[in-house]
């Protein structure tokens, strides 16, 4: 019943910006909380950023704190994540995640978001 749809995805120059995004449908989106996760391969699927059901409160991972920016609009079932001054570390296929709970931590768990999308590719050259 859930569907999520990335785009946005593409091969950038190290520095570059990308904006990502997400459609939603097959559910009450606005009340589910979102996020993104990546995978780069050979690697575990690590989490990129999360976002409460309003938008109100996020939480980013280290590696892009400061860099990348979750946001959604819930009145177009859309969430986005613009990503600046893109390093070749964030090379990875990108995740659209939903979790129909709130976050028992603030760690970005992938076994909290029980919806995802089929990816989108990031990649990012020197």
């Amino acid at each position: 019943q859930v569907q999520l749809r990335e785009s946005g995805g593409g091969s950038v120059q190290a520095g570059g910006s990308l904006r990502l995004s997400c459609v939603a449908s097959g559910f009450s989106y606005s009340t589910y909380y979102m996020g993104w996760f990546r995978q780069a391969p050979g690697k575990e699927r690590e989490g990129v950023a999360r976002i409460s059901m309003t938008g109100g409160v996020t939480l980013y991972a280290e590696s892009v704190k400061g860099r990348f920016t979750i946001s959604r609009d819930n009145a177009k079932n859309t969430l986005h994540l613009q990503m600046n001054s893109l390093k070749p570390e964030d090379t990875a296929m990108y995740y659209c995640a939903a979790a129909s709970a709130p976050f028992a931590s603030t760690l970005l768990r992938p076994t909290e978001f029980g919806s995802w999308g089929q990816g989108t590719q990031v990649t990012v050259s020197s």
